[in-house]
């Protein structure tokens, strides 16, 4: 079967080729450029946990508190003169981790060099894409431009998308909903460590607010919010700002600095109309812009590629589903248009400047803490979305139990026992394209995994893992948040929950599983929206009903007599 076409060499784009190598799925990437990146300290990306897991997963290292990257000890959020909050990160709270985006994407395209599934075609510039019954046959202009083939094409390529424009797909939103002036510099501010912001600072040209970042190695990335339409900033201005700032947080004097990089950052907020037509998806940039209110694009980005890696590595390697391609595009642009929502509608009362709701009590600390949730990864505007209303959610069913995770939301990141018997994090098992079915069993931590994975219900629950529609792995958890002993949770490639159940239920596991895929495989179109291109599938295992009831029975086989 012919290689993914990915487009597009910027951080998402490496992300999911390398997400489809783990499937075992060839891919080659499009690059217009040279196939090196641009240094810029004033250019960073914050990740949150999910994210950041998945970039470490993928690159094979961590970057938090390496020359590279840092990962805050705290936060803090002050208004005027006055300390609103402050937040120190640990276990309960991960803290972000903030790098600059050219180490990201450096260290993507190490990994990549070292995996011979992917293919990088620098100096191609795509400028013709075509789909047929089989695949796409897209070609590219440049220095070495020539035609390829390949069985599906992703557009990760920014907010200009070629891919976007050729598939004929609208972009609306709004233009220039924030812009700052930022600058990377490195110093010594009071807080080591803790990024902070800083609301209606009381200093001449402080503005309305200005966020401190911490990075590596004694840098700060500073950003001061500007007016949406305004003059452009000069060096001497900026220069002038940085100096009242860091006399502002410094006691009256400014400290030494040494200036790294400057820049303006503009945040637009678009949303896609489609992410998928035919054989053709969008993600990141090409399919939505967004990162008023301390929100992160990059990270939707991301969260874009883990989840259309799976789907796309199952369709390449057992035939398209195509209620399981149609969900990429159901389930990540609900979840960013429901981002861009809780932005909009907090934009009026955050950059309202004055009038009523500035005098309404405690307005400001409400204000404080839906900044604070954007900047951390929390709340409608910064946690990862759920995917609860996705077409992929399992039945209702009386042995589904309830625990610390909802149907559709990441699951949490415990320690579970490996089938070799090596204890793992649970996200370290992701992104392998098989599904999981995680045991809570106390107790088995004090006991090697042989003397435990023959006795009590483990031979029938590994015996209705067998028996699932696709593959899957089998791991054990002493404890999970909320959940009660011999709890069995389903847990789809990309970590999020499928559901809970109370013990061993085969028949009701069966139809999880199978729904999570996107139901039996049907031979048929493979146009997805139903306009640009056919294909065809192989005939699926089809009979949910007599599949489950063969998996009951297999379970029962191996049930031990009392």
């Amino acid at each position: 079967m012919d290689p993914v076409i990915v487009v597009g060499a910027g951080p998402v784009g490496l992300a999911l080729a390398l997400a489809l190598a783990r499937q075992s799925v060839p891919t080659i990437v499009l690059d217009e450029g040279p196939g090196k990146d641009e240094h810029r300290l004033a250019r960073t990306v914050v990740l949150r946990e999910d994210t950041a897991a998945f970039v470490e997963r993928l690159a094979g290292h961590s970057f938090g508190d390496t020359e590279s990257g840092a990962r805050w000890a705290g936060w803090r959020s002050v208004r005027r003169k006055q300390l609103m909050r402050e937040l120190h990160f640990g276990d309960e709270a991960p803290a972000p981790l903030h790098l600059p985006q050219h180490v990201l994407t450096g260290a993507l395209r190490d990994a990549i060099a070292d995996e011979r599934l992917v293919k990088v075609a620098a100096e191609n510039k795509l400028d013709s894409l075509e789909q047929d019954a089989t695949g796409l046959t897209a070609h590219t202009r440049g220095a070495k431009g020539t035609w390829w083939r390949g069985s599906y094409l992703v557009g990760c390529d920014g907010s200009r998308s070629t891919v976007r424009k050729l598939l004929d797909v609208r972009f609306p939103g709004r233009t220039a909903v924030e812009r700052h002036a930022v600058a990377a510099l490195r110093t010594e501010l009071p807080w080591p460590g803790q990024a902070l912001l800083h609301r209606m600072p009381p200093w001449r040209h402080g503005g309305a607010e200005v966020t401190g970042r911490p990075l590596a190695d004694g840098v700060w990335r500073l950003d001061w919010l500007l007016p949406p339409r305004g003059d452009l900033v000069t060096p001497d201005a900026l220069v002038m700002r940085i100096r009242e700032t860091l006399a502002g947080w410094c006691g009256g004097s400014t400290p030494p600095y040494e200036l790294l990089d400057t820049g303006v950052h503009t945040v637009h907020h678009r949303l896609a109309r489609r992410w998928r037509v035919g054989r053709a998806f969008l993600a990141g940039d090409a399919a939505h812009l967004l990162g008023a209110l301390g929100t992160q694009g990059l990270d939707e980005g991301l969260r874009d590629a883990d989840n259309l890696a799976w789907k796309l590595g199952l369709a390449w390697h057992h035939g398209a589903r195509e209620s399981l391609l149609d969900s990429y595009q159901v389930e990540r642009r609900a979840g960013v248009a429901a981002r861009l929502r809780a932005a909009d509608q907090s934009l009026p009362a955050l950059r309202g400047g004055k009038g009523l709701r500035s005098y309404v009590p405690g307005s400001a600390r409400g204000h404080d803490t839906l900044l604070t949730d954007g900047h951390v990864g929390r709340g409608p505007l910064g946690a990862p979305s759920s995917y609860a209303d996705s077409p992929l959610a399992a039945a209702p069913s009386d042995s589904v139990t309830v625990v610390g995770t909802e149907p559709g939301a990441p699951v949490a990141d415990v320690r579970v026992t490996a089938p070799d018997g090596s204890f793992v994090r649970l996200r370290d098992r992701l992104g392998l394209g098989h599904l999981i079915v995680l045991l809570v069993a106390p107790g088995t931590v004090v006991w090697e995994r042989r003397h435990w994975v023959t006795a009590g219900i483990m031979p029938r629950l590994a015996a209705a893992v067998t028996a699932l529609p696709h593959a899957a792995e089998l791991l054990v958890a002493e404890s999970y948040p909320g959940a009660a002993a011999h709890s069995v949770l389903l847990v789809r490639p990309d970590g999020h929950l499928v559901t809970a159940l109370s013990g061993v239920r085969p028949a009701e596991l069966y139809a999880a599983a199978e729904a999570a895929l996107g139901g039996p495989v049907q031979a048929g179109p493979g146009s997805g929206d139903g306009d640009k291109a056919k294909g065809t599938a192989p005939a699926g295992r089809g009979g949910r009903v007599d599949e489950a009831e063969r998996a009951e029975r297999a379970a029962g086989a191996t049930r031990p007599s009392s």
